[in-house]
């Protein structure tokens, strides 16, 4: 396992122990719109973009390997917190997993996207019904982790053209 795939994984599993952290601490937050959402909405959307990264230098199998590390993370946290963060990581990382890995065939920004979507929508529903017995905050949490998804597209593109421009051979002059 490289050192890459390392800090992958490291970064992957702290992002739900850090949502819960953010969500006891800090509270909801605006995210746009006149919409707020539960503070641990931008680590929960940078979870299922790490995830599909990971799924990219490990493969599937460690990935699944970490969403359930990531999950049993969740107990590190206050006790309602940790039942209904686990079972949204899991099921969303699920899910995001299980749309990433066919589509990726098609590309990796449409994979990202569609299983982000897919993984966030999961994710918002099940953690905002077990953690607060509401889904008030459901618009500002697909607001919030879309926000996040689309700044870790953004980021792809950018360094998939930095890694075009440095394998492209020099034109002469």
């Amino acid at each position: 396992m490289t050192t890459r795939t390392v800090l992958l994984a490291a970064g992957y599993m702290a992002t739900i122990p850090a949502a819960n952290l953010l969500i006891t601490h800090i509270g909801p937050l605006p995210v746009g719109f006149g919409l707020m959402a539960p503070a641990g909405v931008y680590m929960a959307a940078l979870a299922l973009v790490l995830r599909d990264l990971l799924q990219e230098a490990a493969g599937w199998r460690w990935s699944l390997v970490a969403v359930l590390a990531g999950t049993a993370l969740s107990v590190f946290v206050s006790p309602a917190l940790a039942l209904a963060s686990g079972a949204a990581f899991l099921l969303s990382e699920l899910a995001d997993l299980a749309v990433y890995t066919p589509l990726r065939q098609r590309g990796m920004v449409v994979a990202v996207f569609a299983s982000g979507v897919v993984g966030l929508v999961v994710d918002s529903l099940v953690f905002l019904w077990l953690a607060f017995g509401s889904l008030d905050f459901l618009a500002g949490q697909v607001l919030g982790k879309t926000w996040m998804t689309l700044a870790a597209i953004v980021l792809l593109l950018l360094i998939r053209l930095v890694r075009l421009v440095r394998t492209r051979p020099a034109v002469a002059s």
